[in-house]
């Protein structure tokens, strides 16, 4: 956990500060902090009542306290009362929908999928920002995503009015991983496919083999999301949340459209037919809870995936992390690794390149850099300067440009939930026992900001880079909605998934694939790609100028 400032500069500009802020300012001094938040928390009654009640939305894996304590230390700050809507972010947009539908709107509107800003609008939920005030009171979250690429805060423009502010996630740069059971390779003498032929091989070793040794066939070689590099080794990726565009002869298709995807269907119907495709890829690799865990490859059922993010699959040693004391230790196992080894302490996983198919391409799915947007909502903005509140809110929890301030508002309080390193390294790290909670930000109210661009590389990072990550991701072209987008991509999602898993089980031949097609475009996938390359016309000629 590294920033550009040194410690001790930050320390220095934190005394200077407290000489001349009020009580309300922040301090880096644990004891202080935390007398200031027992203030807050034993006379909830002031004098007078916040000058503005915000309701807020956000990240969150579990809900948020009423009485946590960085809301607490927040309120106190800027003389608001904070709400937090805690909708679990799994069913982020049901629940959002549901508060909608009986007329409550959000303060600050967190926009989970891009492509929803433009629904939104059209609903009337949203406040329009004037570029003015969004840089007069949020000044250094506009900074960071102007020096990372001012194109960005164009994408929250909807005719020529901005609505969502972006949220830019560098980490995406990280396609998902391909991930096999390398204790299986090893039992079967096998090496990490590089190749589509390869890979068949693999997956019907890992389904006839008996690669767990236990006299049973109840084995195969790869679910839903392994089914993705395959459509990668065709140069697309199909099953998706939203369409995914791609470009080709400077235009922009859908690649669930292209012809290229019969090649990748014939393949699937045969393994499926086989009994080399797990059967239940109709509902996924993950039966409930946290979303990233694919519990078809923890519980032994599958031997390849490539499903979750990089953070996922570390295994214990990938990189070093700074202990409670302050030092490098080896990193633990993450999520998938960790719930696989509680499961048979004997797995072991090992990472493949996207296999290369017949025609020389590879990939798996990439997760686009435009991450959500934050909005404000059309409410507060008839309350006089409560739309400038919240943004200034923001920006202090997002973007701040004291280092150690900004770490406090993701890790919480120094001295109680983290501390500086005694070496000088200009890092810090987590106390117990919080460096061992899962989602403890969401349990003391911390990381309700947005994500913006210029945040440092760790060894994290490096190791996925290392890992080759970087290299052969497939990712959206199509980063905003267009009105027909919004009309028409959730039937044609479901058009697109009832197609391919039809042809998969064998219910229609691969030659249904053309009338697939026929009917996807007649059911308004025109008219979403005529829309599409309207955009990504202007937004080329945008680059261009740039």
């Amino acid at each position: 956990m590294k920033f550009n400032l040194s410690r001790k500069l930050s320390l220095y500009s934190a005394m200077l500060l407290l000489l001349v802020c009020t009580s309300g300012c922040a301090v880096l001094n644990g004891d202080r902090a935390k007398g200031q938040q027992k203030d807050h928390l034993a006379n909830p009654e002031k004098d007078t009542a916040p000058a503005y009640t915000i309701s807020w939305t956000m990240h969150q894996n579990i809900p948020v306290p009423e009485d946590a304590e960085m809301i607490a230390y927040i309120e106190d700050r800027f003389d608001v009362d904070l709400e937090v809507w805690n909708l679990e972010n799994k069913r982020y947009e049901e629940l959002l929908d549901l508060e909608l539908a009986q007329g409550k709107i959000p303060d600050l509107f967190r926009i989970r999928q891009p492509h929803d800003l433009l629904k939104y609008q059209m609903q009337g939920v949203l406040a329009e920002i004037s570029p003015e005030i969004l840089e007069q009171y949020a000044p250094n979250i506009v900074q960071r995503i102007r020096d990372y690429d001012s194109r960005y805060l164009a994408y929250g423009k909807i005719n020529g009015s901005l609505y969502g502010i972006p949220a830019i996630n560098q980490t995406n740069i990280y396609r998902t991983p391909v991930v096999y059971r390398e204790d299986w390779l090893k039992k079967l003498g096998l090496d990490v496919p590089k190749t589509l032929d390869e890979l068949e091989t693999v997956m019907y070793a890992f389904a006839q083999d008996d690669p767990d040794g236990n006299g049973k066939s109840d084995t195969y070689g790869l679910s839903r999301e392994g089914l993705n590099v395959v459509f990668g080794a065709f140069g697309q990726t199909v099953f998706t949340e939203q369409l995914y565009f791609n470009e080709k002869n400077n235009q922009l298709v859908i690649g669930a459209l292209e012809p290229e995807m019969k090649k990748a269907l014939t393949y699937m119907q045969k393994w499926y037919r086989d009994g080399i495709i797990d059967p239940e890829f109709i509902t996924g690799e993950n039966k409930g809870g946290y979303k990233h865990l694919s519990h078809a490859f923890i519980n032994g059922k599958i031997g390849m995936t490539s499903m979750g993010n990089y953070y996922h699959w570390n295994q214990a040693g990938d990189y070093s992390v700074l202990n409670e004391n302050g030092q490098e230790s080896p990193v633990e196992p993450s999520f998938n690794v960790n719930e696989l080894l509680h499961k048979n302490a004997t797995a072991a996983v090992v990472f493949g390149s996207p296999v290369i198919g017949p025609d020389g391409r590879s990939g798996s799915k990439g997760n686009n850099l435009l991450m959500n947007f934050i909005a404000i909502g059309a409410e507060a903005a008839k309350e006089p300067g409560k739309l400038e509140k919240i943004l200034q809110i923001l920006d202090y929890v997002s973007a701040n440009p004291d280092p150690a301030e900004q770490i406090k508002m993701e890790y919480g309080f120094p001295g109680k939930h983290w501390d500086w390193n005694t070496d000088a390294s200009e890092s810090f790290h987590l106390l117990p026992p919080y460096n061992r909670m899962e989602n403890y930000t969401n349990m003391i109210g911390s990381s309700i900001g947005m994500t913006v661009p210029g945040a440092p590389s760790d060894k994290r990072e490096q190791w996925a880079a290392s890992s080759g990550l970087t290299e052969n991701g497939i990712y959206n072209r199509l980063e905003v909605a267009t009105p027909a987008l919004i009309q028409y991509s959730s039937e044609l999602i479901r058009m697109r998934d009832r197609a391919y898993i039809s042809i998969i089980t064998g219910d229609q031949p691969v030659g249904y694939f053309d009338t697939f097609v026929e009917e996807f475009k007649d059911a308004g996938g025109q008219q979403v790609l005529l829309e599409a390359n309207h955009w990504y016309k202007e937004y080329k000629e945008t680059s261009r100028a740039h």
